[in-house]
């Protein structure tokens, strides 16, 4: 799913007065987390993740392994934090059209 710029600042007005839902810890990018993030996508649609590392190229990794396993769409990444938005069967969440 892409999204264009209209639909991006959209969700990140929406995203703002959320927590991080999902942390990830000292062993990274486990089986375990990303399962929790998958579960997280699925019942919320946009969720937060922690991503408690200050290597800039690191943090980037994993952002686009998180996005890439969970299909989901990168909406942010903001300090250790990172968006995230997968449109779920329900539809919770309508986004403005191109």
């Amino acid at each position: 799913m892409i999204l264009s710029t209209k639909q991006k600042q959209y969700l990140k007005g929406l995203a703002h007065s959320l927590k991080p839902v999902v942390q990830l810890g000292n062993n990274g990018l486990t089986e375990g987390v990303m399962a929790e993030i998958d579960l997280a996508l699925e019942h919320h649609e946009l969720i937060k993740v922690k991503i408690p590392t200050d290597d800039r190229e690191q943090k980037r990794l994993i952002c686009d392994a998180i996005s890439r396993e969970a299909k989901a769409v990168n909406v942010q990444l903001i300090g250790h934090t990172l968006v995230l938005y997968r449109q779920s069967e329900e539809k919770k969440i309508r986004i403005p059209k191109l």
